[in-house]
């Protein structure tokens, strides 16, 4: 399994990105999703994540109401769509899949394969 992630670049407060990741392998349909950030001098943290189907949605705190997740399984991609951004959303944004069940989605251990990251920058 490969993920190519893609559509960072630098932007305004309150703008708007579209992020894409592209899954090349098996089994897309099977895999559960995850989007998860890095800013500099931090550790890498949740973003957001969607189950198999398309349901199962989840926001850390801090993107809720401003991000949402979606997949195409027939493009085998997966979206991150980011409005009113902040400064505070400047990251490198990765993309990671699991084929597992059960799992703390939460827990960026708990995703076996990852993108190599799209640098977001919002400045202020």
């Amino acid at each position: 399994v490969q993920l190519q992630a893609s559509g960072g670049g630098l932007v305004q407060f309150g703008d708007s990105l579209r992020l894409s990741c592209a899954y090349r392998g098996r089994l897309f349909s099977d895999a559960a999703l995850g989007w998860f950030r890095q800013a500099p001098g931090k550790e890498r943290e949740f973003v957001s994540r969607i189950g198999r189907r398309g349901a199962s949605e989840a926001y850390a705190d801090s993107v809720k109401g401003r991000f949402t997740i979606s997949r195409d399984n027939s493009k085998n991609t997966v979206y991150l769509q980011m409005n009113n951004l902040k400064p505070e959303d400047t990251a490198v944004y990765y993309c990671a899949a699991t084929p597992r069940y059960y799992i703390d989605y939460r827990d960026k251990d708990s995703y076996d394969y990852w993108g190599q990251g799209t640098l977001v920058t919002v400045s202020s």
